[in-house]
């Protein structure tokens, strides 16, 4: 039973979770709220049934050094690997080694957030025009839109140089360039809060929809429907904290997963809302009998092979990005393909998405089809557009996003109050360590809120 007495999260993802670790561990009562059957949002580790290693079907990679993983995953005990190996690149004349890289970096130290705030796109035809379409140039700046659109989900018509300098200056304080996994995923970092959570006054309750929250200054009424029923129940507080992902935020009242304030929210938070976009990713898992690509050797008079290949960038049109397990050696390779190519795929079924992935990737690895269709062992994938609970995958700022971001990271009235990667002021939005960080930044603002 709900005492009253309890601060109310709505959604078990990670900033739900840490906000709720934070709060039960400084003496206070927690009732955690999440619509799905499991806890973690859009980190979704899977074991494999014929191996032990982990499939990621939501966030992999550890984005730097950074306190708000490794401490928790270092306390668990967790394996920590960075991410090693060699990028490699297709391009007319066959798979080379990348060497973009510093061309790419070049276009992006251009921007400056001293200057007005304006779209990437926009960014780029100011300051590198390129009316000759010299050809170095033009492939630079393809390059570059394919990283702000890849890396960051983004559409780069819309995105604003603010918010990309400003990730990127967050991404250079925690040695950003490197990544790395834990042992078993980020299922490891979730069992680390769950041990935190289970020495406190914490509950979750999972499958449990969250469809309206009536409030006033110091109380709350929030109606909550089971997923297996339709009998709703209405639990009341004093504080609540809204941790949902931000498309989920935006979604229409009535929708499966919505959730409808009463009275609305006010006008500055709805204004912040439209500032800020939820990209879309499609990513698939291929699993193979073993690393066949380590014995193709790339046919442009290379000495190397592809065995140390980490990842393989493409201007493919559907996954033009891919990556491996490196330098852990398993038979898996993720295809990856963001905003346009998410887009395109998102109108095709499970079974095309795959068939696609398996096309693309013999075509970039100069492998046969049939070769590689002999090869597979298992396929994994998992539809976060389709998904109510998600509707995407993580957030970018537009034009303007960087003073909207405060606004919708702020609470109302001291008893609303708002967590998760979209709420992130400092750069580290759509990252795992930017979610946690929200999470605790509120858990102080509701405790010293509950103070005064």
């Amino acid at each position: 039973m709900h005492n009253g007495k309890e601060i109310v999260i709505i959604g078990a993802g990670i900033a739900g979770l840490a906000a709720a670790a934070k709060l039960g561990e400084a003496g206070l009562s927690v009732l955690v709220l999440e619509a799905r059957d499991r806890i973690g949002g859009r980190i979704f580790t899977q074991k494999n049934t014929t191996s032990e290693f982990p499939i990621e079907l939501g966030a992999e990679f550890i984005h730097g050094l950074v306190p708000e993983i490794f401490e928790p995953l270092l306390e668990n005990g967790s394996e920590i690997t960075e991410v090693e190996g060699q990028s490699w690149c297709v391009a007319p004349e066959g798979l080379a080694p990348c060497k973009f890289f510093p061309q790419v970096d070049a276009i992006l130290e251009k921007m400056n957030d001293a200057a007005p705030d304006e779209s990437f796109l926009a960014f780029l035809e100011r300051c590198f025009p390129n009316p000759d379409h010299e050809q170095k140039l033009e492939k630079a700046k393809r390059r570059a839109i394919a990283y702000v659109s890849g890396f960051n989900a983004a559409d780069p018509g819309l995105v604003g140089t603010h918010w990309l300098v400003r990730g990127m200056r967050a991404e250079k304080k925690v040695e950003g360039h490197r990544a790395f996994r834990s042992g078993n995923g980020y299922e490891d970092l979730l069992n680390a809060f769950r041990k935190r959570i289970a020495r406190t006054d914490v509950r979750i309750h999972t499958k449990t929809i969250v469809e309206r929250i009536n409030w006033k200054p110091g109380q709350v009424e929030v109606t909550v429907h089971n997923g297996n029923s339709e009998a709703k129940s209405v639990l009341t507080t004093s504080n609540v904290l809204i941790t949902v992902p931000l498309a989920v935020l935006k979604a229409p009242s009535g929708q499966l997963g919505a959730i409808e304030f009463v009275p609305q929210l006010p006008a500055e938070k709805i204004a912040s809302l439209g500032k800020v976009e939820t990209g879309e990713i499609v990513r698939v898992v291929l699993q193979f009998r073993d690393r066949f690509w380590e014995r193709i050797t790339p046919g442009n008079d290379s000495p190397k092979s592809l065995s140390e290949m980490s990842f393989l960038f493409s201007e493919d049109e559907f996954f033009p990005t891919w990556w491996t397990s490196m330098p852990k050696k398993l038979p898996i390779i993720t295809g990856w393909a963001a905003f346009r190519s998410a887009e395109q795929l998102g109108r095709l079924d499970r079974s095309h998405i795959i068939k696609r992935s398996l096309e693309t990737l013999a075509s970039l690895v100069g492998a046969s089809l049939k070769v590689i269709e002999n090869q597979l062992q298992a396929t994994y994938f998992y539809d976060w557009q389709r998904d109510p609970f998600s509707r995407g995958a993580y957030s970018y700022g537009k034009v303007g996003a960087n003073a909207a971001q405060k606004a919708l990271a702020a609470p109302v009235a001291n008893t609303l109050f708002f967590a998760g990667e979209a709420t992130d002021t400092t750069g580290s939005n759509g990252t795992v360590h930017g979610a946690i960080a929200s999470g605790y930044r509120v858990a102080k603002e509701i405790i010293y809120a509950r103070h005064t």
